[in-house]
């Protein structure tokens, strides 16, 4: 190239630098402008929790024009998040992700817990459903929850759970109460190995939430022969709840939802909640969590509440009346 061409070329490169240099310059302030809000999750990276947690937290970002960062902070029976939040400003810059076992069980289980969630937590939406379903291995002669209400008065079955005071172990009880048939309370430490023990034959029955049980009800390695809600569940559609067959009072929906510190402004309670609603009916969002079994609902703050208090009420007195005492 002769002298003559790069000196005309270079109006051409510096303009080519400028340009490249604003995009630079105004992608670092939308990036800067853009508010960074944590959301907290009190379960391990991969688990069921975590999955809806990183679902949403991408549109729910578009929608409030910020980024939303998943953390997960397990332990301490959720206080270590929610003591995270609980001690940070009420702005609705960090969010405490959550099933209803830390907010509505651990409370009535656990004595000394860091947190009262009526009193520290500010609702914001029910996220998703997640009811539990009565599993069984394919081989058991009971097809549905009627015959396996039957087969518990002629001999004792053993139900697994995934620990003393979760969710399975709770639905049990409530069976147990609602029929007086005889179930064996076998614990477990998690879903996983209760799972697996009800497929190779060594217990009888296992409640859980359909987002862990459905590969395998659709492998045809686990029956579900009942819902334990009050409606049935859109993924097992065919599956009648306990009360349309003549069991009432088995009701133990695992649901998830977002708080943020008591205290934060209603106005921000609502800009996010209306933000969660919008993210949540997108097609994508709403079927990814279809198909990974979750039923995605949303709701207002004020029905999150009710929620709340009254899962709260019901399990406090059923752990109470069966005195079940945490490990």
């Amino acid at each position: 190239m002769n002298i003559n061409k790069r000196i005309a070329m270079q109006p051409l490169m510096r303009l080519m630098i400028c340009s490249l240099s604003l995009a630079l310059l105004l992608g670092q302030s939308a990036q800067a402008q853009n508010p960074v809000i944590r959301m907290l999750v009190a379960f391990p990276p991969g688990g069921p929790v975590d999955f809806v947690a990183r679902t949403i937290a991408e549109p729910l970002g578009k929608e409030l024009s910020a980024q939303i960062l998943v953390e997960n902070k397990p332990g301490g029976n959720g206080s270590i998040a929610a003591d995270l939040m609980i001690g940070s400003p009420a702005d609705g810059k960090i969010l405490w992700f959550t099933s209803a076992g830390a907010v509505a069980i651990n409370p009535g289980l656990y004595d000394k817990l860091s947190y009262n969630p009526i009193r520290d937590l500010a609702p914001i939406s029910l996220v998703v459903n997640n009811v539990e379903a009565l599993v069984v291995n394919p081989s058991s002669p009971a097809n549905n929850a009627a015959e396996f209400v039957a087969l518990s008065k002629k001999k004792e079955l053993k139900m697994a759970s995934s620990g003393i005071g979760s969710v399975p172990h709770l639905a049990m009880e409530q069976l147990a109460d609602s029929t007086k048939g005889k179930l064996l309370h076998v614990p477990y430490k998690g879903a996983a190995p209760a799972i697996t023990d009800v497929m190779g034959g060594h217990v009888d029955g296992f409640f859980g939430d359909i987002p862990g049980l459905i590969s395998n009800i659709k492998a045809g390695k686990l029956k579900a022969v009942g819902i334990a809600a009050a409606k049935r569940s859109t993924v097992l559609p065919d599956v009648k709840t306990f009360a349309e067959m003549g069991v009432p009072g088995v009701d133990s929906n695992n649901w998830y939802a977002l708080f943020a510190k008591a205290g934060t402004p209603k106005a921000e309670i609502d800009r996010i909640n209306q933000a969660l609603r919008i993210a949540l009916n997108q097609e994508f969002t709403k079927t990814k969590l279809l198909q990974s079994g979750t039923e995605p609902v949303g709701s207002s703050s004020e029905e999150l509440g009710l929620v709340l208090k009254n899962d709260l009420a019901k399990w406090t007195k059923l752990i109470k009346e069966k005195n079940i005492t945490a490990e």
